[in-house]
């Protein structure tokens, strides 16, 4: 069975050697596996709630998008997007936002957190907070469910976050499922092994405290910023502690086991400090050089990061677009040209969003066609004499009458041995399952 994982990425700064070691390294190995599917986004709408500065949240998004490629993540391989280049993600934002309930979001912990501070300084409770901080919840969990992912590779602050997008999804399922799963529940992945670094100052790397060290600066200022890292007074020749050295816990971030082992014994041998942080420096360099070469070329060419984000959004969508559909369905934003039908005994089935449309060619011929809910051809029919047998023929197929075929690149449907209808050629074989797929549960027939 193939697991689908999903990550995403706030746009609101530059990633440093933390985020690389915490997230970006791990996750691109991740999604090298056989029975992976990795979809990758930048949350640019979730940046929206954090900063207010559109050269930020515009230079982040570069930088962001550029790091994730020059550190390997194969665009081929996995879906890689921005969450604003996929209208169907605020759309189902809201679908979501009228089944989830206000005490669920009252107690998610960023905006308990912002009411209690305001509560201590003897402020209203909600001053200053927006509805994007408030509803934060409901649009990852639309980040989440709109591609039905499995896993959710978060940090702890965030397994919250998760659970919610699980409990929105359960009741949309036992409101508008009517039998149907429409969303898997998914589950928080917490990586346990995966390195949380620590920064110049020995605290936890962060922006927030101004520890960071640059992923992609310069050498020389990979060189500086290693240099700046807080050690303690011991001199050469003075044995030094590795357990309780953060530059040590730096290093064996980045070294092999063997690497790590050598440099502990030096450490306790009385290796001076500058010696030691020359040793993670070029460690670091030998990291990160050809990476960061990567880097600046992605960086120069922005054009070409534009082109790889739209050719991911196209790849989502083409998931996004027509479930969106079948959930506007659910929910009864239905088209008026859905046919509701009286089965036999009284029972009525309802079509799921696919629809015929009959027309008549130059020649006179009558013919139709199956849209599937996005408004895309799913068949073109042959042609008959006269709108009676194309109408009956389109009757069958729509009461289930289903002799479906693989043909060539494409596939068709037959009647009593007749060729009734075909479908475009496809660009590939599991585009055309797919669709294969789509018309089958289309002209399922469902009661209601």
């Amino acid at each position: 069975m193939t697991t689908r994982i999903l990550t995403g990425i706030t746009t609101t700064g530059t990633p440093h050697l933390g985020n690389y070691a915490g997230a970006i390294r791990p996750a691109i190995v991740a999604s090298r596996a056989d029975n992976v599917d990795s979809f990758y986004f930048l949350a640019d709408y979730h940046a929206l709630i954090k900063c207010d500065d559109p050269l930020r949240i515009q230079r982040s998004r570069l930088e962001i998008a550029a790091t994730w490629l020059a550190c390997g993540l194969d665009p081929e391989r996995v879906t890689f997007y921005r969450q604003s280049d996929i209208p169907e993600i605020p759309e189902l934002t809201w679908l979501l936002t009228c089944v989830a309930a206000k005490g669920l979001l009252n107690r998610a912990h960023a905006y308990k957190a912002s009411v209690d501070q305001n509560v201590a300084k003897g402020e209203d409770p909600d001053a200053g907070v927006t509805m994007g901080l408030f509803s934060y919840p409901v649009l990852m969990a639309a980040d989440i469910l709109m591609f039905n992912a499995h896993q959710v590779p978060v940090g702890r602050d965030q397994i919250q976050h998760v659970e919610m997008a699980r409990d929105i999804g359960q009741r949309f399922n036992h409101l508008f499922g009517q039998g149907r799963e429409f969303f898997a529940l998914p589950e928080a992945l917490i990586e346990e092994s995966v390195a949380t670094l620590p920064g110049l100052d020995g605290r936890k790397m962060s922006k927030s405290y101004d520890n960071t060290i640059p992923l992609f600066g310069t050498s020389k200022q990979l060189k500086d910023a290693v240099a700046r890292i807080v050690t303690d007074s011991k001199l050469p020749g003075e044995p030094k502690d590795a357990d309780n050295a953060h530059l040590f816990t730096l290093y064996q971030a980045f070294a092999s086991a063997g690497q790590t082992a050598e440099f502990r014994a030096a450490l306790q041998g009385g290796l001076a400090w500058g010696e030691a942080k020359q040793r993670l420096y070029e460690l670091l360099e030998g990291e990160l050089g050809e990476a960061r070469e990567r880097y600046n070329a992605l960086i120069a060419k922005p054009a070409e990061l534009e082109d790889i984000l739209l050719a991911g959004a196209a790849k989502a969508r083409r998931i996004a677009t027509p479930f969106l559909g079948e959930l506007r369905e659910a929910v009864g934003l239905r088209s008026f040209r859905n046919e509701v039908q009286v089965a036999a005994g009284g029972k009525k089935k309802v079509s799921k969003g696919a629809r015929f449309v009959s027309f008549r060619d130059d020649d006179g011929s009558f013919r139709f066609r199956l849209l599937d809910v996005d408004g895309s051809q799913l068949l073109l029919s042959v042609s008959f004499a006269d709108g009676k047998s194309a109408g009956a023929a389109s009757k069958r197929l729509q009461a289930g009458e289903l002799d479906l075929r693989a043909e060539g690149e494409g596939f068709a449907l037959w009647l009593d041995d007749a060729l009734v209808a075909q479908s475009p050629d496809f660009s590939d074989a599991g585009e055309r399952e797919a669709a294969m797929a789509r018309l089958v549960e289309a002209l399922a027939p469902q009661e209601a």
